[in-house]
């Protein structure tokens, strides 16, 4: 799955939460939770987990399954 895509699951499992508090929650800057949803960027390893585990979610759902 390209970025572009993995980044519109991400926002749209967000929600009505704020950025910030995704990040807060991750223990990451909304800055990055940003760029994730944006398809800027991809979160490494240990942080698809971490992403995949608070949206109670697969990884392989969010990240790899089109």
């Amino acid at each position: 799955m390209d970025s572009k895509k993995i980044g519109d699951r991400l926002k749209e499992l967000r929600g009505d939460k704020t950025l910030d508090t995704v990040a807060s929650d991750l223990g990451v800057t909304s800055m990055a939770v940003s760029n994730w949803e944006r398809g800027e960027r991809i979160p490494n390893d240990e942080m698809k987990v971490r992403i995949a585990q608070y949206y109670n979610k697969s990884v392989s759902f969010l990240f790899f399954d089109e």
